[in-house]
């Protein structure tokens, strides 16, 4: 694999930055679903679908040992999640106010 140097904090930001303008200009969960196939590998989205899953749980107040139970998704994961939620820089909480967060997977 070829070593690339790190990019420096203003090209990351910017880079960011017009990523994010990519996804707001999009018009449609299909879109949406269709450039983040095209983005990611499936275990990359598997990982953001883990962390969102685990959001309405989280609200809800579920221990992360039943979240991991109930989802499949680890505890640290669920951690980190929660950590960003408390922590994060509001983007949870702005997806959360905008769309209906998904529905928690039921208890067998």
């Amino acid at each position: 694999m070829k070593l690339r140097p790190a990019p420096r904090e203003k090209d990351a930001q910017a880079d960011l930055a017009c990523l994010a303008a990519a996804f707001a200009a999009l018009s449609s969960a299909e879109q949406v679903t269709a450039f983040l196939r095209d983005l990611c590998t499936p275990a990359e989205l598997e990982a953001l679908s883990d962390r969102w899953k685990v959001v309405p749980l989280l609200q809800q107040g579920v221990p992360y040992r039943e979240i991991h139970e109930l989802t499949g998704v680890s505890v640290t994961t669920t951690g980190r999640v929660a950590r960003s939620l408390e922590h994060g820089h509001g983007g949870y909480a702005a997806a959360i106010a905008v769309t209906a967060t998904p529905t928690p997977p039921e208890s067998e």
